[in-house]
């Protein structure tokens, strides 16, 4: 099965990028927590605020506990397809954990 990925640019984090997801465009802002290393995403939609500081948890589908109309369609999953790893980090975000877009249809 063929995923399509959100690339990550650990060495930009913080940033900010526009993204289309379904049939919609959202803006995406990265940040990097290192004292505890892990990443968290902002997602705004039309300028609106959707969630701050959603902490990108390994297998753990991103914005899953406060899904509404607003949000992506497709499930946005962190996952790394050799199945070695169990955490997201800096030194693996991008690099062996990637941010699985997964549409209904894939599952």
């Amino acid at each position: 099965m063929e995923f399509e990925y959100i690339a990550i640019e650990t060495d930009l984090v913080p940033y900010r990028f526009d993204i289309e997801l379904g049939t919609e465009k959202y803006e995406m802002r990265v940040r990097y927590n290192e004292l505890h290393d892990y990443f968290t995403l902002d997602l705004l939609k039309d300028e609106e605020a959707l969630v701050y500081g959603e902490k990108i948890v390994y297998g753990v589908p991103l914005f899953s506990e406060i899904y509404d109309s607003r949000f992506p369609a497709p499930m946005i999953v962190p996952m790394d397809e050799s199945g070695k790893e169990t955490r997201v980090s800096y030194d693996n975000l991008n690099k062996t954990v990637f941010l699985m877009v997964v549409n209904k249809e894939d599952e």
